[in-house]
């Protein structure tokens, strides 16, 4: 239970406040507001109180829909699409919160996979100035505002709402979700969340609630305690998915992917949806998504003894088509096949090994990669992991945390990663294109941010 501060509720005066246009807004809120993507941990709040002022503010929107809640180091974007898309398969008006968004600040908030209109943004936003102007908030806590507002607005019949850091203190952390899902925990964020994994691990378990039933996505040792804990403390029910679904094969034609799956204590299940021996197409075609696909299933099995209707058949048809429903970008995506281009947003330890494990599966000649980082991630752990053989174009986002490109390329060269150094991404992709041959692969990676600068109409 979140204590109420001084700040949780805000009086304010009526008074006239001048309409925006819609870019005027997006500049307003760029602008104005903290950024954890911008500025780094400068715009972090270690508390709720913000969140828990604006929510009040708004008569609390978050209390007027159901939700699902999702945390993790990785894997959360993929797993709350494919959760949304299962549930609009399934028939109902399914809100959608993620971040950060990569071309249009409105991806970030979809319904039925289509983005808030941009009058509603401008209209949210010239509604709470005012409380803005009081409270000072973050970037990031306005967004989840305004998802809450939407949904509510919308009356839609489920969300699946997306943590942006950590758990405990993210500002998502006010919501009573149906289910709760951990995907994993690795190394990132350490300086807000922790520098072991048990620490890292205890802060996502902050979005475990009294009696909710907890899905754990990926199981290590070194952080099961930390979940059965907190489970335990709450008189939450918990299921590790790794106990109930064993991911056996991998087939992948570089747009779409066969999961074959075991259920080996199906005799435990309440009327599975599926049988012992399963397979699953998918349109997120990397091996990386097995991790994400139990979690999603194991969670799809438990909602279905909720009293949510999902059968197989919708779960099949949903999984096949999370793209095509809710416009999900930069997970291993395959963006031009000649010579082979993929954008995929890992940029921490945990995400680069789980592309390592992709590319051993593959058959190409020589691998190009083009990254960028910020410079607040564990720079040197990353290109320590990176193959030594491939060809490297270093380059960098345009934003204040971005690592300047010399500075990447400086830290890369003692660990015999060699290549040139490009003031642009789409520079470097370019240079990346005219070196390869068509039997070639092209990764770009590193950054959220990278990837959403890559100029994709050159490409689509």
């Amino acid at each position: 239970m979140v204590k109420k501060t001084k700040f949780a509720i805000v009086h304010l005066t009526s008074r006239t406040v001048h309409k925006m246009t819609y870019q005027q807004t997006i500049d307003y809120l760029f602008a104005q507001l903290p950024m954890f993507s911008k500025i780094g941990a400068d715009a972090y709040k270690a508390n709720l109180d913000n969140t828990i002022a604006l929510c009040t503010f708004l008569d609390n929107p978050q209390h007027k829909f159901k939700s699902i809640h999702i945390a993790g180091t990785n894997g959360k974007g993929s797993t709350s699409h494919m959760l949304a898309s299962i549930f609009q398969e399934a028939g109902y008006k399914t809100g959608l919160y993620t971040s950060p968004h990569l071309y249009d600040f409105r991806e970030r908030i979809k319904v039925n996979g289509q983005m808030c209109p941009q009058d509603f943004v401008i209209d949210f936003t010239n509604k709470i100035k005012p409380c803005i102007e009081k409270i000072e908030p973050s970037f990031f806590e306005i967004t989840v505002g305004m998802a809450f507002d939407y949904f509510a607005e919308q009356k839609v019949d489920i969300a699946i709402i997306e943590t942006g850091l950590g758990g405990r203190l993210d500002s998502t952390n006010v919501i009573s979700p149906e289910l709760s899902i951990i995907t994993n925990i690795g190394f990132d964020h350490m300086a807000l969340l922790g520098n072991t994994l048990e620490a890292i691990a205890s802060e996502k378990a902050g979005i475990i609630k009294n009696a909710t039933p907890v899905v754990i996505g990926a199981l290590d040792p070194a952080t099961k305690k930390v979940f059965e804990d907190k489970a335990d403390k709450e008189n939450a029910p918990i299921y590790f998915a790794e106990d109930f679904i064993e991911f056996k094969n991998f087939q992948n034609n570089w747009q779409n992917a066969l999961f074959e799956f075991n259920q080996p204590l199906i005799h435990l299940l309440d009327a599975p949806l599926f049988p012992k021996n399963f397979t699953i197409e998918c349109d997120l075609p990397a091996k990386y998504q097995a991790k994400n696909l139990k979690a999603v299933l194991v969670a799809a099995q438990l909602l279905s003894t909720m009293g949510w209707k999902l059968t197989a058949s919708k779960v099949l048809k949903a999984l096949s088509q999370v793209k095509k429903n809710n416009g999900l970008m930069g997970r291993w995506e395959c963006i031009q096949d000649s010579p082979r281009v993929i954008l995929d947003v890992a940029h921490n330890e945990h995400g680069i090994h789980a592309l390592l494990e992709q590319l051993a599966s593959l058959h190409y000649q020589q691998l190009h990669i083009v990254t960028g980082m910020v410079k607040d991630k564990d720079v040197k752990a990353v290109l320590e992991l990176l193959p030594k053989n491939a060809m490297y174009y270093f380059t960098q986002s345009h934003i204040p945390r971005a690592l300047p490109v010399a500075e990447l390329a400086a830290k890369a060269k003692p660990i015999g990663l060699n290549g040139h150094a490009f003031e642009d991404v789409n520079i470097a992709l370019d240079a990346a294109i005219k070196n390869a041959n068509q039997q070639d692969l092209i990764l770009v990676i590193g950054s959220v941010f990278l990837v959403a600068e890559v100029d994709r109409s050159k490409f689509l």
